[in-house]
């Protein structure tokens, strides 16, 4: 904690659409080929990314900005199931952390890391102990000297001594991880 400073996360995006878009767009995607599809495909909407916007694109139109056909499919099925109410964003701040888990893991291309992640970055809830995160627990096998890996299911056990605050400590899990490149490097 010395070495990394205090917790800080960076500043969510100002349209929960928009960051659940973009969450899918960047999965299993190298950060610069992300950035490049993801600024091609926010530029078709000239600032105008909606649920109805991305309804409104055939799909080979998505398909010519970089999107992968199960990309396609995911980013649209999150369209609809915002249009129409099944994912409820403009008031899933009122909605408890498994409640939107739960409400989000409906969507194509959603699972529960990404919902986590959103918990997180988007909504900024301090209490979210994503322990699929193989960062999480990598950082969190550094930190306390472990020679293997915890399960999820072990390290969800262990976080509970973090509660209220298991997103501070997720955050000095992935530090801990950084810190330990740097130092290779």
């Amino acid at each position: 904690m010395r070495r990394t400073g205090p917790f800080r996360l960076p500043k969510p995006t100002a349209d929960h659409f928009a960051a659940l878009a973009e969450s899918i767009l960047y999965q299993q995607l190298a950060g610069a080929a992300a950035a490049a599809i993801h600024g091609r495909f926010v530029a078709l909407f000239n600032g105008a990314l909606s649920p109805t916007a991305v309804l409104a694109f055939r799909p080979q139109k998505l398909r010519a900005v970089g999107l992968s056909r199960n990309k396609v499919a995911s980013i649209r099925d999150l369209a609809a199931k915002v249009a129409d109410g099944t994912v409820p964003l403009d008031r899933v701040g009122r909605l408890s952390d498994e409640e939107i888990i739960t409400r989000l893991s409906v969507v194509r291309g959603i699972g529960p890391w990404t919902a986590k992640m959103f918990l997180i970055f988007q909504l900024r809830r301090l209490d979210v102990w994503p322990v699929e995160d193989y960062g999480v627990r990598q950082g969190y096998s550094l930190v306390y000297g472990l020679r293997r890996l915890l399960t999820p299911k072990q390290l969800e056990i262990k976080g509970e001594r973090f509660r209220p605050y298991r997103t501070v400590a997720a955050w000095y899990c992935w530090r801990a991880v950084h810190e330990a490149r740097r130092k290779r490097q």
